[in-house]
Formats: structure tokens, C-alpha cells, sequence
């Protein structure tokens, strides 16, 4: 799993960072990615990455502030043009459709491909047999959601060296095992899976959290979960103000991660107020409370590997 933050700001694009836009690329896991929210000229900050939007299968939309899907028209429209034609699902709240399907009739827009709207609600809203994507109302002063992703565990190593050991020839039977199934050798000999194969390997779960005052709802959504996304619109000097806007400050980030019992934090959605020489400091306060807690930025991408998150 990649992590690649396209837009890290809040409100207004700024010149250090663009509106809200997160790439997660799952290519390893099942050859797709897919995009949380859509800011203003997200497609511009994609031109300047390797990703390519005919690759983005899902997008999760938040809420509806123009911060965080002004940039979705454009995106699906040069997702046309640059020949994608594999069906694309919107995950998001209700009247999403409505504003896209309007927006592409009064522009005479036409996709090349099938568009699906799905209306997230509290609870899973996708699964296959790989993922499991959750969702739960936040607290913002419009409804708004957070997104949990449970990748399910993975196959246990085939152990070779017990393989070897029963003498099972390559080929196929390597594979039934590999798969959790017995097999039979040529000898008669039954070898059972459970006795050549390592126990599943857990995988990741990834938290990303909308627009939010502090709440209880981010704090499950986060529950042990190995990366957390969190919005970081204030500092802590002025959190009666960041909740009177349905918005959090670093500090009540790192909260809800320690709280939830995370292994990492990335803040992203941050303030325009807050210059380069500010953000030691505005880290440090954080840091104080979850020690592993990291600064997102513009084109900042975050590699998921062997349990540890890389940059």
C-alpha cells in the first residue's frame, strides 16, 4: 500500500498546498487505487506523478464543501479523454450524485465509461475478498464521513523446507497447499496444509478521517488501526475555535490516535495560517502526546511495508 497526498491543505488552495485529495494505490494488493476526496485541480497535482487516473476504480468522498470535490468533475471528465473505460464507483453522502449528474448535463459532459453512485451510510459499504471498507458519521457541521479500510489476512508462507521434507514435487500441488488444501502424494502419503503452511499474516487497516470536531466516532473508526488520517485544521492554542467550525486541532488528532490505540498518524488538512516555520512546533505539540505522529504535504507518499510506514 502507497499513501500519496496530493492535497494536504484546508479550505483554499495556498502555495504551499492544494485542496484535499489522498491517492491510496493497491496495486500489489488488487491492481487498483483509490481516491478520498477530489479538491480543486486535484488532476493537476496528478500530472505531475506517475499515477494514472484510468487506475483509480473508487472514489470516497467525505462530505460536500467544495474543498473536498470541486476537483471531481474535471477528474472524471479527463479520465475519458485519457482512454479510461473500466467502471468507476463513487462512494459519498447523499446528493453527491445529484451535483455531479447536474454539473455533467448543463456542461454537456459525456463519460466513456460506467459511473456508479453508491450512498454511504453508517456500517460496511464495500467488501470483497480482500478489503472491507466501513464507514461512520463524523461530527462536522455538515454530514460528513470517515472511512475505515481492514485488508483481510493473507495466506500464510508456504514453509519449503517441511515441503521438501515430505518430498511433494513442484507443480500444482504446491499450489493446492499454498491455497489451505490437503493433498495426496503419489505414495499415498496425505499431507495436510495446516502442517506445511505458516498462519496467516494480518493485514493493514488504514483510518481516514473527514472533516471533524473530536469525537468518539473518530476514535472507533481508529481503533487499532496501523495508520490513521487525520484532519489537523487548528493547533492547540485554539481548540474552542476549531470545534466551533466542526474541526480539530493537532492535538485532538494525536488524542483520538492514542486513544484509539494507533501505530501511526498522518495529519493532513491543514490551516493556510500555518507558515513552514510554524510546523515544528505545531509537530512537536502533537508529538507530545503520540510520539508517532508525522506532517503530511503536497506530493508526500507513505509506503506500507513488513508492519512499518515508510517516507
Amino acid at each position: 500500500m502507497q499513501l500519496h497526498f496530493l492535497g494536504t491543505g484546508a479550505g483554499m488552495p495556498s502555495k504551499e498546498r492544494n485542496t484535499s485529495a489522498l491517492m491510496v494505490k493497491l496495486l500489489e494488493e488488487n491492481g487498483e487505487m483509490w481516491l478520498f476526496d477530489c479538491g480543486e485541480a486535484t488532476q493537476h497535482q496528478i500530472l505531475h506523478t506517475s499515477l494514472k487516473p484510468r487506475k483509480v476504480t473508487k472514489i470516497f468522498i467525505t462530505h460536500l464543501h467544495g474543498d473536498h470535490i470541486f476537483g471531481l468533475p474535471g477528474f472524471l471528465s479527463s479520465r475519458s479523454f485519457q482512454g479510461g473505460d473500466e467502471p468507476l464507483t463513487i462512494y459519498g453522502p447523499a446528493g453527491l450524485q445529484q451535483w455531479v449528474e447536474q454539473t455533467f448535463a448543463l456542461s454537456k459532459t459525456h463519460l466513456t465509461y460506467p459511473l456508479q453512485f453508491v450512498e454511504v451510510h453508517e456500517g460496511v459499504i464495500y467488501e470483497d475478498d480482500k478489503f472491507t471498507v466501513r464507514a461512520s458519521e463524523l461530527r462536522h457541521v455538515v454530514p460528513c464521513f470517515g472511512y475505515r479500510i481492514e485488508q483481510k489476512d493473507l495466506p500464510g508462507e508456504l514453509l519449503m523446507d517441511k515441503v521438501q521434507a515430505y518430498g511433494v514435487p513442484k507443480g500444482p500441488l504446491l499450489g493446492q497447499l499454498k491455497k489451505g488444501q490437503d493433498i495426496a502424494l503419489d505414495n499415498g502419503t496425505i499431507i495436510q496444509a495446516k502442517d506445511v503452511v505458516a498462519p496467516p499474516k494480518k493485514g493493514f487497516t488504514l483510518a481516514i478521517l473527514g472533516d471533524t470536531k473530536y469525537c468518539e466516532q473518530a476514535i472507533s473508526l481508529a481503533e487499532q488501526a496501523d495508520v490513521v488520517v487525520h484532519e489537523a485544521t487548528f493547533d492547540g492554542s485554539t481548540t474552542d475555535l476549531a470545534a466551533s467550525y466542526g474541526h480539530s486541532t493537532n492535538v485532538e488528532a494525536a488524542m483520538v490516535a492514542s486513544k484509539a490505540g494507533a501505530k501511526y498518524l498522518l495529519l493532513n488538512h491543514l490551516s493556510a495560517r500555518f507558515l513552514p516555520h510554524d510546523l515544528p512546533i505545531f509537530l512537536a505539540q502533537a508529538q507530545a502526546i503520540f510520539p508517532q505522529t508525522f506532517l503530511t504535504s503536497d506530493q508526500a507518499v507513505f509506503y506500507w511495508s513488513n508492519n512499518n510506514l515508510l517516507f
